[in-house]
Order: structure tokens, then sequence, then C-alpha cells
């Protein structure tokens, strides 16, 4: 499929840690933000539909606290779920705290971006042990993480853009994403700022929305598959 490539890299694999300091970089840019939010601010709208501010806030932190959970049983050499309840209590726990005052909210998440920092493996034998979350690997939760924040931080509309993803951050996103497109779009090029691409395929809008192409004639966008409930299968990492 020709596309409009994201960012590139170095050719060598990063390490996690390289990955880890990114994802640091974007955990203080949201909690920078976070701090200047009053209570009005997360009772507003986020760009997702029918989730204040505060419903975003709340799932991150509680993500956050699953994935600190993730990394300590995988440590252990120990599997378990995700969320005790699954789907149904992971969504009543954004529900109840959603409604947290900004001070709450930002006390609440930083808490848990600290855990979760303290749960990362430091060795890099600890990257390959298995995990429930989509039947991976402790590598694979870093992955997931990374996008979470990533995205999620400009559904705050907060100040944080796009801009703010690393070439590193935009190829793992696109190793993810582009799953969405169907087979059907093999042969079309997609056309557009890597960024503004990537935040279609992530159904964000872009600051300049992406076209298609096919043998040279523009064609409307594909219709995008659901999101992807697996990790690509050959990386680009």
């Amino acid at each position: 499929m020709a596309v409009t490539p994201a960012p590139t890299r170095a050719d060598a694999e990063p390490p996690e840690a390289v990955i880890l300091a990114d994802v640091g970089e974007l955990e203080d840019l949201l909690l920078e933000a976070v701090a200047r939010f009053d209570d009005a601010d997360v009772r507003a709208p986020s760009t997702l539909p029918g989730w204040s501010r505060g419903h975003v806030l709340a799932h991150l932190t509680s993500l956050a606290t699953a994935f600190t959970r993730q990394a300590e049983l995988a440590s252990r050499g120990e599997l378990g779920e995700v969320y005790d309840g699954g789907r149904e209590e992971r969504d009543a726990a954004i529900e109840a705290a959603a409604g947290r005052d900004a001070e709450e909210h930002l006390a609440h998440l930083e808490a848990a971006l600290v855990r979760l920092s303290a749960s990362w493996p430091d060795d890099s034998a600890g990257w390959a042990a298995p995990v429930t979350f989509r039947s991976g690997t402790l590598s694979v939760v870093l992955d997931a993480w990374w996008r979470e924040v990533a995205l999620h931080a400009i559904d705050l509309e907060c100040g944080i853009t796009a801009g703010a993803w690393s070439p590193e951050a935009c190829e793992r996103l696109w190793d993810f994403l582009s799953q969405r497109l169907p087979e059907s779009a093999a042969d079309i090029e997609l056309v557009g700022a890597p960024r503004d691409v990537l935040l279609w395929l992530a159904g964000r809008e872009p600051v300049h929305a992406p076209t298609a192409r096919r043998a040279g004639a523009e064609v409307p966008l594909p219709e995008l598959e659901p999101w992807p409930r697996r990790q690509p299968r050959t990386p680009s990492r």
C-alpha cells in the first residue's frame, strides 16, 4: 500500500529505555497541563463523544493503575486480568471517578504515574514477560500506554497537539493504526502531513484532512476498520 510515511527514526531498534524516556516527556506535558485546570475545566467536554475531560483523566488514571498491576504480576511470573470485572467494571470506575475536582484528578493521576513508572522492569529480559493484556508481553503494555497518553493528551484539548509526538511515537502509532485500513484500500495512496494521517486513523480531527488517491486520481477516503484488537504482527521496531 502506498501511503505518506510517518516520520522516520534511526534504523536501529530503540531500546525500551528510549520509549520510556519519550512517554515520560509526554506524561510531564500532561501533568503540567492538568495542573492548570480548574474545576470548570475538568467538567468541560473533551473531544471524545459523551466524555468530559474528567472522564479522560479518570480513564488514564485507571489504565495506569491497571498497567501497574500487569507489570507487577509479570515481574513475579504471574498473570492476572487487566481490570477486575472486565470492561463493565472498567467503565463503572471511570464514571465514578470522572466527577473528581481538578485537584483530586491531578493528585490521583500523578500518584498513578509514579507507581507505573516504578513498576517497569529495569532489565531487558523483563520486557518479554507474558501478560494477559492483548495476550502479549510487557513490551506490548508499554506500547499501549504510549499510545494512550499520546492520543488522550490531545483529547483533553489542553494545548498538547500531535506536534508533541516524537518520530518514534509516530512510527509506533502507524504500526498499530494502519491495521484500520481495509484490504480494499491496498492500492490507495494517503496524502497529507504524517501526523494528520495518524490523527485521521485514530478517529481524531486532523489539522488538515488527508486525501486519498488511486492511480493518480483523487478518491474518497476509505472507511476505517474497527480499533485494532491486537499488536501488529511485524512491528517496525
